[in-house]
């Protein structure tokens, strides 16, 4: 019997540094030179608190107590999840090495590293609401609920053979805690920008578009949409004037797909580009690193949009968006004590 932890590498930006590696990591550099088995939970607040003045009591005590979990309660042979929100895609594996601990990593957020033998990847959309639900947590470091492990461990192993079945889990005891009442607020935020980002990902390659311009519009631009057909590169232009005389004049490029978009699409975009445009890709599917390096290094200035930043766009400027855009994603306003 295993349990299953979840790890969030610096909120999902170390997902290909923990598949590469084959490892998981926690940051806390502040206490790398206490983070040995048999650490009290108070001794790594005390330092913590100690290192990091400018934090609260409650944000000292969330950070200490996962950091205290990882080293004393997470072993050799438990199961373990990472999440990638640009390719809402999960990693899953089994931890097979002792904590060693890195002072000085080279990469931010891999001072505390375990061993982890990577066995599957499923993405978001083949869970269930309750598991989605479960695993929205903002915290770094937390233990998957038993049912949404089973369910996760049985849609991994589906995708290799139907009839195995997912290993038991320990049954946690679960108490709240002062930590978990801290990072409430944000784990339902996130919760929510996890749901609507599975809204938007139903959406198909028209309506996606018409979001797009739909924000774009939101945000004070007029836009011209293409037809469907060759486009040369531009789905929407976006401009002061809506006839791109004016400038800021935007180039549009969405991609609405599940893979990642490369270098050679990212060039092709900017190949047709006027000096004076601005270009504006979207791709759900997220993008390359090689792809966001032909992007720094374009002759005109160029923003990629993945998902995660379609949803905060939205959410920014929900307000003023239309009512043809409204439809598209139908969001309700939740208020929350000051």
């Amino acid at each position: 019997m295993t349990h299953m932890w979840m790890v969030r590498g610096d909120s999902g930006r170390l997902y290909e540094e923990f598949r590469d590696q084959k490892v998981v990591a926690l940051g806390w550099r502040e206490l790398a030179h206490v983070a040995k088995p048999g650490v009290s939970r108070n001794e790594l607040a005390e330092v913590f608190a100690e290192r990091r003045p400018d934090l609260k009591p409650g944000s000292v005590l969330a950070g200490a107590s996962q950091v205290w979990r990882y080293i004393n309660k997470v072993e050799k042979g438990d199961k373990v999840i990472t999440y990638d929100p640009s390719a809402r895609r999960y990693l899953i594996g089994t931890i097979e090495g002792d904590l060693t601990v890195d002072p000085n990593p080279a990469q931010p957020g891999m001072t505390m590293l375990r061993r982890t033998r990577w066995e599957h990847e499923i993405d978001r959309d083949d869970l269930g609401v309750s598991t989605k639900n479960s695993l929205g947590s903002t915290m770094t470091l937390f233990q998957v609920p038993p049912s949404a492990a089973a369910e996760i461990l049985r849609v991994a192993l589906n995708k290799l053979e139907s009839d195995e079945r997912a290993p038991a889990m320990v049954q946690p005891d679960y108490e709240e805690s002062s930590e978990e009442t801290e990072d409430l607020l944000q784990s339902l935020e996130v919760r929510a920008l996890e749901f609507i980002k599975d809204r938007i990902s139903q959406l198909d390659w028209d309506e996606m578009q018409e979001l797009i311009a739909g924000i774009l519009r939101a945000m004070g631009y007029k836009t011209r949409v293409s037809p469907r057909g060759p486009d040369r590169g531009a789905d929407i232009v976006a401009s002061p004037d809506g006839l791109g005389f004016e400038n800021p004049r935007i180039v549009v490029e969405v991609k609405h797909r599940s893979g990642a978009m490369g270098s050679k699409e990212v060039r092709s975009f900017l190949g047709g580009r006027h000096k004076d445009d601005r270009g504006l890709y979207v791709s759900t599917g997220g993008f390359s690193k090689d792809s966001r390096y032909e992007a720094d290094r374009a002759s005109i200035p160029v923003t990629l949009w993945e998902l995660d930043d379609i949803v905060r766009a939205l959410v920014d400027y929900y307000e003023t968006v239309d009512s043809e855009t409204r439809r598209l994603v139908p969001l309700k306003r939740l208020y929350w004590p000051a």
